[in-house]
């Protein structure tokens, strides 16, 4: 099993990255699987075509292990938003959500309900910006079917408690958007019945990748209405089948068409790594590095407004400066060469396992110069 530092070392991304929050940049395990399948696909030597087929087993087979579920119960997907479409035109029945979710979810519940009238939205209200068990328990109307939640909050960082919301919401399916906390959280997956994430983030893999995993009972539940020619059970017969018929009642069920095996497999070479090192570790190099932002910040004087406890938060250092000093901080970031999000008033930073002492030091002296420059 490969050290955290050896792992981290398959990432040479630029001193001063410092947002894993909006993209990561790829790791040598998803460049060598580029690479191979881009040679594949040049040479197209022979008896190269099944072996890129056989990529989209491989990707569910490496995510389910990541997740502790069974491949059948995983299906590739090229981003989040298409797995969060998929899985809500799915549903039939009330759905409970907060409007200030990443815009995915409230498109995908918006365009079903306006499609095909079956699904119901309810508006959940955060407390404090926190989707809490509280908050869902209080506001959910009985007719709700399903609850839709982000492990980690896009602006705040704030890690969701999945148990807690399991044991409010009963027997209505639990749905939730991973990919603010995939690969850097170690969450209660068997509490979920459906867990959609890209993997451009903390997976690393790139864009063009991601996943739905659903439980026997999202299987179930869900309508796999976006359903092409291959979500069926065996969809070449002597060639592929003409006859419409009932899509799988797997995860497969939602496949429209052929996915890209180079993003399959950057995906799954991704993932593999990932879980060969564990998320444990990764995870604690994450906290570390972040709780090192916030003892610069703290420095500083600069408000922070992400969590400050291990187990309230991921990844994500959420900073809100003064209105009036925010160009002051974006500016000196800029002069620093740290990249980082700036958006609704806030900085919004995320490190990695690959973050070095030398971002950290760009991080500070760009604090040094908002202070400086604030103070006059």
């Amino acid at each position: 099993m490969p050290t955290i530092d050896e792992f981290a070392a398959r990432f040479t991304e630029e001193p001063g990255y410092l947002n894993f929050p909006s993209f990561g940049p790829l790791g040598e395990a998803a460049l060598e699987e580029q690479r191979a399948q881009s040679e594949l696909m040049t040479r197209a030597r022979f008896g190269s075509v099944p072996s890129m087929e056989a990529e989209e087993e491989r990707v569910d087979a490496a995510v389910a292990a990541l997740l502790g579920m069974r491949p059948d119960q995983v299906v590739f997907q090229p981003s989040t938003s298409q797995a969060l479409m998929h899985v809500m035109f799915g549903v039939t029945g009330g759905i409970a959500a907060a409007t200030e979710e990443f815009p995915s979810i409230g498109y995908g519940i918006a365009r079903a309900a306006e499609a095909l009238g079956v699904l119901v939205p309810h508006v959940i209200t955060p407390d404090h910006e926190r989707i809490t068990p509280a908050v869902v328990r209080d506001q959910m109307a009985s007719s709700v079917v399903a609850v839709a939640v982000s492990l980690v909050d896009y602006r705040t960082g704030h890690l969701v408690d999945l148990e807690g919301i399991r044991q409010v919401i009963g027997d209505r399916l639990l749905i939730v958007d991973a990919i603010q906390g995939l690969g850097a959280v170690e969450a209660p997956w068997e509490l979920c019945d459906v867990i959609v994430s890209g993997g451009q983030k903390w997976l690393r893999a790139g864009y063009g990748t991601g996943f739905l995993a659903l439980s026997d009972r999202a299987a179930e539940q869900l309508t796999p209405v976006w359903s092409g020619w291959n979500a069926i059970g065996e969809p070449f017969i002597d060639g592929p089948r003409h006859d419409i018929v009932a899509p799988d009642r797997s995860a497969r069920g939602f496949r429209v068409g052929y996915a890209d095996p180079i993003a399959q497999a950057r995906l799954a070479g991704a993932v593999e790594e990932l879980t060969a090192v564990g998320v444990g570790p990764v995870r604690q190099r994450i906290l570390e590095r972040a709780s090192a932002i916030i003892d610069l910040a703290d420095e500083v004087g600069l408000p922070v407004v992400s969590p400050r406890d291990d187990a309230e938060r991921a990844g994500i250092v959420a900073l809100e400066p003064a209105p009036e000093q925010l160009s002051l901080l974006s500016a000196a970031l800029h002069n620093h060469g740290v990249s980082t999000t700036v958006r609704g008033g806030r900085v919004r930073l995320g490190p990695h396992v690959s973050t070095t002492d030398e971002t950290l030091e760009l991080l500070r002296a760009a604090f040094v110069e908002y202070q400086s420059a604030a103070r006059v």
